[in-house]
């Protein structure tokens, strides 16, 4: 009888110590565990990324051993990390999968930023990543990769590598990776939601999508003041309406540049240069885009000034004296120049 109620007792035992093995779980431990070991590791998490993918980045990282993504993934789905995993870089120490799952559930992804300037133009979009050569061919084919951009506007981009250029939106943004690829896709993203999408439908096409940007790209290099832009983009209009020539300094800057010289001031000597951007010259406007324009030259071209100028000439303070006759032009100009 006392040997049946030993065997009884000690099988119970085991029964309750099989129960209680199969029960743990490293997150029900009453007591600290380690969370990895060693110097935190940068991992890179992009946008659309599944848990599995997010899991093989780790491991790639040297954050996980060989292997063990598959299970880092299940234990982030425990954690309900997969649902609420948001793309940037991680610095995380290397640990087990549930060390590391641990460190998840409370980490933060880190972001860098890039400043896309207004008035930046294809020769010096490259700065803004200096270790890649982007000029030339190279940032022609980046900004010829279609899946850049929403796909809403896809069908509008103009050709040319500085008509697309200017479809990008200057702004600071904070992203993931610090590559152009994420650049020109948020700045483009941008672009459409607060100007494209407002653009008219009548003109939702490709040729009114160019035309406009290349007038907001003339008033983002002849406007200092954001005040003006919309009166400049009036004189502009106006030009336009009469078949004027629009002669704009800032284009004929930029033929020179296309020709390897850079000035900061137009003499009558440069106003020569043989060139389809020079503005003196030709009639209409140049065959693309000069630089990215801003958000507030966008809208001074969509929404421009009324009034009867046709003429100004630029002030030491930045502003403009503005003219609806060459007569008043001419004294603008002695005025302008006497301060």
């Amino acid at each position: 009888m006392k040997r049946k109620l030993t065997c009884f007792i000690l099988a119970s035992v085991a029964l309750f110590v099989v129960i209680r093995t199969s029960a743990f779980t490293p997150e029900r431990w009453p007591l600290p565990l380690p969370e990895g070991s060693g110097a935190p590791l940068p991992v890179a998490i992009q946008q659309g990324m599944t848990a599995r993918q997010a899991a093989e980045e780790f491991v790639r990282a040297g954050v996980l051993d060989e292997g063990r993504g598959a299970l880092f993934a299940r234990w982030m789905a425990r954690f309900a990390i997969d649902r609420r995993l948001r793309p940037g870089v991680y610095h995380v120490r290397k640990g087990s999968p549930w060390e590391v799952a641990r460190q998840m559930k409370t980490a933060e992804p880190g972001f860098l930023t890039a400043t896309l300037v207004p008035g930046t133009d294809i020769y010096s979009f490259g700065a803004l990543f200096p270790e890649k050569d982007l000029y030339g061919e190279s940032l022609e084919k980046l900004l010829a990769d279609e899946t850049l951009y929403p796909a809403e506007m896809r069908r509008l981009l103009p050709d040319t590598t500085e008509g697309r250029l200017a479809f990008l939106l200057p702004e600071t943004y904070h992203l993931a990776f610090l590559n152009e690829h994420e650049l020109v896709s948020a700045a483009a993203a941008l672009w459409w939601r607060r100007i494209g999408s407002s653009i008219p439908q009548d003109q939702q096409n490709k040729t009114s999508f160019e035309e406009l940007a290349i007038l907001a790209s003339l008033v983002e290099r002849e406007g200092f003041r954001d005040d003006e832009r919309p009166r400049i983009a009036g004189v502009l209009a106006n030009r336009m309406k009469k078949g004027m020539q629009l002669q704009i300094d800032a284009t004929v800057v930029y033929a020179w540049r296309k020709k390897g010289r850079d000035i900061t001031r137009v003499f009558f000597k440069d106003l020569e240069i043989d060139s389809p951007y020079n503005t003196y010259k030709i009639r209409g406007l140049p065959p693309a885009p000069i630089c990215t324009p801003s958000e507030i030259s966008w809208s001074a071209i969509l929404r421009p000034e009324k009034h009867e100028y046709l003429y100004y000439v630029a002030q030491s303070d930045g502003y403009h004296l503005f003219a609806a006759s060459y007569a008043e032009h001419q004294k603008n100009i002695v005025k302008a120049r006497s301060q």
